[in-house]
């Protein structure tokens, strides 16, 4: 159920930065239009990575497993190891839950009809996504530094 919300809302923002990809040579019209550019392109830095942060998760996971299964003396020696991945592996997994959420609760359309309500939602939006960007990017620059490059 969960893929399926992930995978509408995912198919939702693809059509709609489709749409502002081919209006992006025009210039906004408004502060509301900026302010919902600045948004997109946030949204558009960070949702990219998410199939590279689910892979980062996997990879973080086994790696801890595999940890987990050495014996008590191995396990002793890389236990330095295995808690930068396990932090590595829940910022990846914050990351991940931070743009489900802001997605789930972004509303496209919303205060159409009242720009100066739509402008301060936009700039909270605005906010939120750039908060995401830099959860997401952070996570996994603290990943791939740990994780053998493949």
């Amino acid at each position: 159920m969960k893929s399926l919300l992930f995978s509408l809302t995912l198919a939702f923002f693809l059509v709609a930065c489709g749409e502002n990809q081919s209006k992006a040579k025009e210039q906004p019209q408004s502060k509301a239009d900026s302010l919902l550019q600045d948004v997109i392109d946030a949204h558009d830095i960070a949702m990219p990575q998410t199939k590279k942060m689910e892979r980062l998760m996997k990879e973080s996971k086994t790696a801890i497993d595999s940890i987990d299964k050495l014996p008590a003396a191995a396990q002793k020696q890389n236990a330095p190891l295995k808690a930068l991945l396990d932090a590595a592996h829940k910022d990846l997994a914050q990351a991940d839950n931070a743009m489900n959420e802001w997605m789930n609760g972004f509303k496209y359309d919303s205060l159409k009809d009242n720009e100066a309500a739509r402008v301060q939602y936009l700039q909270n939006e605005k906010t939120k996504i750039n908060a995401v960007k830099d959860l997401v990017l952070n996570s996994l620059s603290k990943a791939d530094s740990l994780l053998p490059k493949k």
